[in-house]
Parts: structure tokens; C-alpha cells; sequence
């Protein structure tokens, strides 16, 4: 098994397409197909699915996956290690939504600046799923909903936000959820921990939302509330950004839930020289006036 193999198979599963891992790797189509026939041969298991169009993870595929990064990661810190303390090679960057939209960009482009040796990608989702490209080895480090109680993970507090309700322009004043009782909450999938608290905001009430609709945007359901379909948890910043605003109220929430804290994560034990940059300069961000 070499390392060659693992970085086609990585670019095969991440893009479900020969062709796609080909140019992103810049090698042949018919090079890729090979290597991962071999690889397949010497693990004596199918990786892939093959389907008319795409190549899906078969179950044996998405276990390996989770070592192939494990593995690549590794062998991207030995050689930084070996190569000396200047940050090079590839830090993946994992984000919350609305940490992403609002809060790094500037962060992000000032990294790029410092750091033009480092291959820094962004991928958004959800907090669960953040924590779990953390400790899957997919991502270098993520930005997720606090605290941190995981004992395989470190990190700091990176951002104080403020959460608030949104409802109709219409709707009268909130003071707990018992005001918005069985109202329809949008809000993002199962892995999104501001889901979570909005649900915990509720029960605190001792009072039941009605259903849960998944959205995929904060601008989607700024929407829905607008049109007076329900209600949606924001983190105001997030909120503040958003054009339509004005065509909803927004509600502060009090002291236990309204708060919360993003924090930046990385497996403990894998601060490279990238993440040590990154982690340094997110420092200088804060400490910095206004």
C-alpha cells in the first residue's frame, strides 16, 4: 500500500468520478482506474460501488476512508516536521455555516497572506459534523459550538456569539417559548447544535415546538419566518448580515440560552506548523481593537 494509492482513492471518494480525481490530481483517468484496481486487490475488498455514472463508497470503502485520511494526514505532519517549522502543505479547514459566512473570511484571507505555502480549504457543515471531521482526521482543525468536552480533541474559545429568535414581522413579544408553542421550527439537520439548544430553549419551558422542518440556509429560513411559517434560531451576527432582516423581529433569549461560544478544535497531539499559524494569528484577531 503506498501513499500514492490512498491520495487517488481519497480524490476518487471525495468526487465519486474518475475523471473529476484525474484532473484534480492532475494524472490520466486511466492511471487512477488502475491504482485503485491494485489497491483494491491487495485489501481483497471492493472500495467502490460502481454505478453508470459515479462511484459510490461501498460499507468497506467509507471505513477505509476514515484511515486513508488518518494516514495522509500523518504523513503531511512528518514531513512538515521533517522540512523544518515554516507552515506548508494542506490544512483543512472545517466551519460552521455562519462562522464561515461572518466571522473568518478576513481571518481566512489574512492566513493566506502569511502562509502562501499553505493549500488551505474551507468545508462548511453542521457542528456535529465538524466534530466529527476533527476527530476523523478529515479536517486539520473546525470551528464548532462549545464547550469542549471531548477528551481526544484540544482547542480555545474563538468567537462569543448571541443567539435570537426570529419570527414574523407580526408577532407579538417573546419572553420564552411557551410565546411561541407549537410554532414550526426551521432549522438545520440533526447534527447542528444550535438545533439543539433551540430545542433545549423549549423544553426548559416545559412546552413542545411543532414540527421541524431542515433547511440548508439561514437565508432559506429567513424566508419561511418572513412569510410566517415559523419561527428560526440565528446567531445574530449571522442575522445582522442577512438583507431580508428587516422583513422579520428578531428576539433576544435569556441569559442560559441566548449565549454561546465557537470554538476552534484539532485532534490533540497534531498541532503542526500550520495549525500552530492559524492558531497564533486567530490570536492576534482577537486581541486586536473593535
Amino acid at each position: 500500500m503506498e501513499l500514492a494509492q490512498l491520495e487517488i482513492f481519497r480524490a476518487v471518494a471525495q468526487t465519486g468520478s474518475i475523471t473529476q480525481a484525474a484532473e484534480r490530481l492532475h494524472r490520466v483517468p486511466s492511471n487512477l482506474t488502475t491504482r485503485i484496481k491494485q489497491l483494491e486487490a491487495e485489501l481483497g475488498a471492493e472500495l467502490f460501488i460502481r454505478e453508470k455514472l459515479r462511484l459510490r463508497l461501498s460499507a468497506t470503502g467509507v471505513s477505509f476512508l476514515d484511515y486513508a485520511e488518518r494516514i495522509l494526514e500523518l504523513a503531511a505532519e512528518a514531513r512538515q516536521v521533517a522540512s523544518g517549522e515554516e507552515p506548508q502543505g494542506r490544512f483543512v479547514l472545517g466551519s460552521m455555516d455562519s462562522t464561515a459566512a461572518v466571522r473568518i473570511p478576513p481571518l481566512l484571507a489574512r492566513y493566506h497572506q502569511c502562509h502562501p505555502k499553505v493549500q488551505l480549504e474551507l468545508s462548511t457543515g453542521p457542528s456535529g459534523e465538524m466534530l466529527d471531521g476533527v476527530l476523523s482526521g478529515r479536517f486539520s482543525a473546525a470551528f464548532a459550538d462549545g464547550p469542549l468536552n471531548h477528551p481526544q480533541l484540544d482547542g480555545v474559545p474563538a468567537f462569543s456569539e448571541e443567539l435570537v429568535l426570529i419570527t414574523s414581522s407580526a408577532h407579538g413579544p417573546v419572553h420564552d417559548a411557551r410565546d411561541v408553542a407549537g410554532a414550526t421550527l426551521f432549522a438545520f439537520r440533526d447534527t447542528c447544535s444550535y438545533r439543539r439548544r433551540f430545542e433545549h430553549w423549549f423544553a426548559a419551558s416545559q412546552t413542545l415546538p411543532g414540527k421541524i422542518v431542515e433547511m440548508e440556509s439561514y437565508h432559506g429560513m429567513l424566508a419561511c419566518v418572513a412569510a410566517g411559517a415559523g419561527v428560526a434560531l440565528v446567531p445574530r451576527m449571522m442575522f445582522d448580515s442577512l438583507s431580508g432582516r428587516h422583513s422579520v423581529q428578531a428576539h433576544s433569549l435569556d441569559a442560559e440560552h441566548g449565549p454561546a461560544v465557537t470554538w476552534l478544535l484539532w485532534r490533540r497531539g497534531t498541532r503542526t506548523p500550520a495549525l500552530k499559524a492559524f492558531i497564533e494569528l486567530l490570536s492576534e484577531v482577537q486581541a486586536a481593537p473593535g
